[in-house]
């Protein structure tokens, strides 16, 4: 279902609490060295990683985080492809991880994770919009124009309102012979071009 913006429902209005640019967007203007570029909002949880409390023998890294006080080791494994993925889409895209985790947690992650410094900006639960309980990315807030923004992600309840943005993938646990952020690149290139004016509309078509 796709939520029509309009004076009773108003996508763009932060809700109270909601962390923002001091625009008044989610983020801050586009850098120079970004202008021209389409954003690519991506998921961080079973889209890029999978993390567990539990001891995971093929973890990747592990990341020391503080709960009430007390240290607590995350065990992180990469999806299949997830550096190569990022080193390309850093290279088209205005990159934006935007997850509905803590940044305690988010931050020491993604340090290690960008390994080729893709990412450009962090969204985290606080900069959500909440909705009927749910932690939603709001791309209407994002301060960017919606014909040029795309989101990947494993939940679709997280794009609700925007459905004909999303690339959808599959939630990613531990398949060692996973491939589905390799296969996106390509069709990702293609978005990025300058003649691609809406990526909505070839969005709705190929979805």
């Amino acid at each position: 279902m796709e939520y029509a913006q309009d004076d009773f429902f108003d996508l763009t209005k932060l809700q109270p609490g909601q962390t923002h640019a001091p625009n008044g967007w989610l983020l801050d203007s586009q850098p120079d060295a970004l202008k021209g570029r389409k954003c690519l909002i991506l998921d961080l949880d079973e889209t890029l990683v999978h993390s567990s409390f539990k001891y995971m023998r093929q973890a990747d890294f592990v990341i020391p985080v503080d709960i009430d006080n007390q240290i607590h080791n995350v065990y992180v494994i990469k999806r299949p492809g997830v550096d190569e993925f990022m080193k390309r889409v850093g290279e088209l895209y205005e990159v934006v991880v935007f997850t509905a985790s803590v940044s305690r947690y988010g931050d020491p992650l993604l340090d290690a994770l960008d390994v080729h410094q893709s990412v450009h900006h962090r969204l985290f639960r606080d900069s959500c919009y909440n909705y009927q309980g749910n932690y939603i990315k709001n791309l209407s807030q994002i301060g960017r124009p919606l014909k040029d923004t795309i989101i990947l992600d494993n939940s679709p309840a997280s794009y609700i309102f925007h459905p004909q943005h999303a690339i959808p993938i599959s939630s990613w646990f531990s398949d060692a012979h996973d491939n589905e952020l390799l296969d996106i690149i390509p069709f990702l290139e293609d978005l990025s071009k300058d003649n691609v004016e809406d990526v909505g509309i070839v969005l709705d078509i190929n979805m």
